[in-house]
């Protein structure tokens, strides 16, 4: 029999032997072009004022004190919800502590043993761990890929739901949204989109923006990224959130965010819809950085085609990812990368976040050297 420690030790050595080893990294004071804070609202100073505010108007305990079915649940929460619902033009929503919560207890409660999860190959983890807790049958289509989509749902029994993402995390690509819907309308599915990076960027999301909310089953929406704080929702109708109250388990046995996390969604929600200047400033840096960087076709890298704040240099191995983050971050820019088994072997890169607080001269400095590197090395 072998001990735990061996398997322990085991386990990562063979991490260590793939390169794929990870380790945990403090703050630093590199330019930074890896976090999601793609307006700057984490940095805001007015948002800080604006929760600083909020929370001293209300008095309220510094902790929730338990799940949100005991006492945990206060009128500002459920008002809240509304509001966010409001704002995101969606009958109801219903909060959860993380996106990986809200993923999760979705999936995992809702589709039952008999029915079918079909999802984008590159579908984020929260939503494939949800999926097989859910015992429903399982399917994947290749990436963005609408013939493969229509041919899982052909042989798809029981409910059937399709999960994507509107913006993808890893490549920062887009979905086809409206044909994707348009396919699972025609069989009757239940399309399920996060838009956990898109927010921000497309202000409230590519599907308001595109007007499909009222065909889309629902949405996961996250607050940990483009809007600086922390927690998710799920927006759909008043029928589903009543469902999961009852049935999803990462909202009914977990404690319930605690007043200072509520009020910051609240007022970076309330921020949202002011900041058009730093949604401009964005745009104008992910163009920026797309018409600087060329890379070398003789060394085989590639920039995967995305107009969003996500921006990856594609360099197929752990070894050579992990070589170039090491020498952009000795040149002062705070670039991660984003190994197997996180992304599929030989897809390994570098993933650049683009933030409405970089400046064109960081965006060119940073441009400049990823052009040396595929040149030099």
């Amino acid at each position: 029999m072998i001990s735990t420690e061996n398997y322990i030790k085991n386990r990562l050595a063979e991490r260590q032997q793939a390169g794929s080893y990870r380790t945990l990294k403090p703050e630093n004071s590199l330019i930074d072009f890896c976090s999601n804070d793609y307006l700057g609202f984490s940095r805001s100073a007015l948002l800080k004022k604006l929760i600083s505010e909020e929370i001293n108007s209300r008095g309220n305990l510094n902790g929730s004190t338990g799940s949100r079915l005991i006492s945990g649940n206060l009128a500002y929460t459920e008002a809240l919800e509304q509001e966010i619902a409001t704002l995101f033009k969606s009958e109801a929503g219903l909060l959860f502590n993380s996106g990986y919560d809200a993923n999760l207890g979705l999936l995992s409660s809702l589709p039952q043993r008999g029915d079918t999860i079909i999802t984008d190959e590159l579908i984020h983890a929260s939503v494939i761990d949800g999926a097989r807790l859910s015992n429903a049958n399982r399917y994947t289509f290749k990436h963005n890929n609408l013939a493969g989509l229509e041919t899982k749902l052909q042989h798809a029994k029981g409910t059937c739901y399709v999960v994507i993402e509107s913006v993808y995390s890893m490549d920062g690509d887009t979905s086809p949204i409206a044909e994707i819907l348009a396919i699972t309308e025609q069989y009757g599915a239940n399309l399920i989109i996060d838009e956990a990076h898109a927010v921000g960027l497309h202000h409230t999301g590519i599907v308001t923006q595109l007007g499909l909310q009222d065909r889309v089953f629902a949405r996961t929406v996250t607050f940990g990224k483009a809007l600086g704080c922390h927690g998710a929702i799920i927006l759909g109708s008043k029928l589903l959130r009543q469902y999961l109250i009852n049935f999803a388990r990462s909202f009914i046995y977990t404690t319930a965010a605690p007043f200072h996390q509520l009020a910051s969604i609240k007022m970076a929600c309330g921020l949202l819809s002011q900041s058009t200047a730093e949604i401009q400033q964005l745009n104008q840096n992910i163009s920026l950085f797309k018409q600087q960087v060329k890379l070398s076709p003789n060394n085989h890298y590639a920039l995967i085609n995305s107009d969003s704040a996500i921006q990856c240099v594609l360099l197929k191995s752990n070894e050579k990812a992990t070589e170039i983050a090491t020498y952009l971050q000795k040149k002062g820019f705070d670039v991660r990368a984003i190994l197997s088994p996180t992304v599929p072997l030989g897809s390994e890169r570098i993933r650049i976040c683009l933030h409405a607080y970089n400046t064109a001269n960081e965006v060119g400095l940073l441009a400049d050297e990823i052009n040396k590197l595929t040149n030099d090395k």
